[in-house]
């Protein structure tokens, strides 16, 4: 006897192919991001870029990803009509998850730290999100679960799937992105290029483009303190964690997240968060742009990199993100008082910058 099991479901498939239809629309609507060119002593050689992510729809590199879980959810058959999408995430990822999931009509829940910066959490009600949040960081993941089976909801879990939801073979990545940008420049395939890691999702998709592409550019990934990427990478432990929470939001984690995928990773930097402070101020002089504290770490591990260009006598490219705009943490990384709140001296590092920028020397 043959057994048959048909579970086709017409309504579900039309729901489905206009949710497919609406994200990709979005993608279809949106122009490419730009590249920005940070000045550099033109005696050097050297250019250094930024690869402007704040101008998505939602504002910051997660609409990319963002819109990468929604189509590999909705063609996994993990989101449905009417139930909610629900996310451990600290801010941006939440705010461009629930833009999509107001697109395709379902309800949002972010769940994230209660310190998450009061303009995140504005953004994501704009979008019509929830905010549910929890005291200890750690807890989002285990949150997260909880709610989605107490809804019968879907958790996205960026932390697991960021890697494998983005084509990194092209398809307009932002790996492909980039070296299409840098074609007519002096310098078209850059000599580093540097990220830093939230889900790990980004670095890996760059990583494995630059692999499959038979480039020779190099991929460095830039850690903020409080975050266990470094220490898992440097050791070869993936079951590292630590004790507390990351100051610069949307990056660093309190464990060795699943996205993250170190093989691929040519080097990596650990940087004090007061450096990464330090260097998103010295943007801010030098283009005239406000910038999120991630952008700030990836900056300082770019000008590093440069540094010992200079002093190698090497020429060339380094292309580093400009991750989400400043305005949304105008309390914290632009705010004297938060960080002295914080015990984070700036100076020694904005002296290194200024230092650097002068003389070519790099003083850290």
């Amino acid at each position: 006897m043959t057994l048959d099991v048909d579970r086709s479901d017409s309504a579900y498939r039309r729901w489905l192919k206009e949710a497919v239809r609406k994200v990709q629309a979005d993608a279809n609507r949106s122009a490419d991001t730009h590249l920005l060119r940070f000045p550099l002593p033109e005696r050097w050689g050297i250019d250094l870029y930024l690869k402007d992510e704040s101008t998505h729809p939602t504002g910051s590199l997660k609409h990319r990803l963002a819109r990468s879980l929604f189509l590999y959810a909705l063609c996994n058959g993990w989101i449905r009509p009417d139930r909610p999408v629900i996310e451990a995430s600290s801010g941006s990822t939440a705010v461009s998850e629930a833009y999509f999931a107001k697109l395709i009509g379902v309800p949002f829940i972010a769940v994230m730290p209660r310190t998450t910066s009061p303009e995140k959490i504005r953004l994501i009600q704009f979008h019509g999100g929830q905010c549910h949040f929890v005291d200890d960081s750690r807890k989002m993941y285990e949150e997260s679960a909880r709610l989605a089976t107490d809804t019968g909801g879907h958790y996205m879990d960026q932390f697991t799937y960021a890697e494998r939801a983005t084509d990194w073979r092209g398809n307009n990545n932002i790996a492909e992105s980039i070296f299409r940008q840098l074609e007519l420049e002096r310098f078209p395939e850059p000599a580093w290029i540097v990220a830093t890691a939230g889900t790990g999702g980004t670095s890996a998709t760059l990583a494995r483009y630059v692999h499959y592409t038979q480039h020779d550019t190099r991929i460095c990934v830039a850690d903020p303190e409080n975050s266990c990427f470094f220490e898992g990478w440097t050791t070869g432990d993936p079951d590292v964690t630590c004790d507390c929470g990351s100051r610069i939001e949307g990056i660093g984690r309190p464990r060795m997240e699943p996205s993250f995928v170190p093989g691929a990773v040519d080097r990596m930097m650990k940087v004090p968060d007061a450096a990464s402070v330090a260097a998103v101020r010295a943007l801010e002089g030098a283009i005239g742009r406000k910038a999120g504290g991630s952008t700030g770490t990836g900056l300082w591990s770019a000008l590093k990199i440069v540094a010992e260009m200079v002093a190698e006598g090497r020429q060339g490219s380094v292309v580093t993100l400009l991750c989400d705009p400043g305005d949304r943490y105008l309390d914290k990384y632009y705010s004297d008082a938060w960080l002295a709140e914080q015990g984070l001296d700036i100076g020694p590092y904005s002296a290194a910058i200024a230092s650097l920028l002068a003389t070519g020397v790099w003083t850290d």
